[in-house]
């Protein structure tokens, strides 16, 4: 390097420095949400395991060294916008009144949390290529691996939440990972509808999933024949609060 790119250099250097913070943050900002959509879009469109961290970096015009300041692995590109999307659940449900029971806390958490999951992914990304990356998850058996250990961790994180709230021990007492299984196990279901469907937007997503959840209740009631077919909310009450 000469004298003079060396004194540029340390121009730019102070330069930087001088930045104020908030500007500098939005810049590491840019710069991470950058590398996660050409990641998903190359992804997604070209397969997981086929995509290379510098095919991303190149596209991206940062070193590797940039890259992994951010992310730590493909993988943890890969699940990234489904780990805000997740926390923005957990967050909401533990926040949740103390008055709700263990179900009806986890379907009032899921519907509150709807505004601010979209707004989530949406700064991030389209809501279009969550969807392409639900899909291409659920569709690579690599990633398909990590997902089913990621949620087995997030409903134990759930269930030990649900025991804190009702003042159980989560060891000796079934009900919350059992209702957390039942619970997570429809969410699992409409997610895999909605990646299946054409309908790309989060409002059939929600619609799907609230209309399941009605049905959660009336799906374990003992006797299916006697109480007839469930069309919808109307016809397989739910109870929504504490008697």
């Amino acid at each position: 390097m000469t004298l003079g790119q060396d004194t540029a250099a340390g121009q730019d250097r102070t330069a930087a420095a001088e930045q104020p913070s908030g500007l500098r943050a939005r810049k590491k900002q840019r710069t991470r949400d950058a590398l996660l959509r050409e990641a998903l879009e190359r992804f997604t469109a070209q397969g997981y395991e086929q995509t290379t961290i510098d095919e991303i970096t190149d596209a991206v015009e940062v070193s590797q060294r940039t890259f992994f300041r951010y992310y730590a692995s493909k993988e943890e590109v890969a699940f990234a916008v489904v780990e805000m999307v997740e926390s923005k659940f957990v967050e909401a449900l533990r926040v949740r009144p103390a008055s709700e029971g263990p179900m009806e806390a986890m379907r009032n958490a899921v519907t509150s949390a709807w505004t601010s999951v979209g707004e989530t992914i949406q700064s991030v990304i389209p809501v279009e290529l969550y969807m392409r990356t639900y899909r291409m998850i659920e569709s690579t058996p690599a990633l398909l691996a990590i997902h089913l250990r990621r949620s087995a961790g997030l409903e134990e994180g759930l269930s030990q939440l649900l025991a804190d709230r009702e003042g159980l021990d989560v060891d000796t007492d079934p009900r919350p990972r059992v209702a957390v299984a039942a619970f997570t196990g429809v969410m699992r279901v409409t997610g895999q509808l909605w990646g299946k469907g054409q309908d790309s937007s989060l409002e059939t997503l929600r619609e799907l999933s609230e209309r399941y959840l009605d049905h959660l209740g009336p799906a374990l009631a003992e006797d299916w024949r006697t109480a007839g077919p469930c069309a919808g909310p109307a016809s397989c009450p739910v109870r929504r609060t504490r008697g």
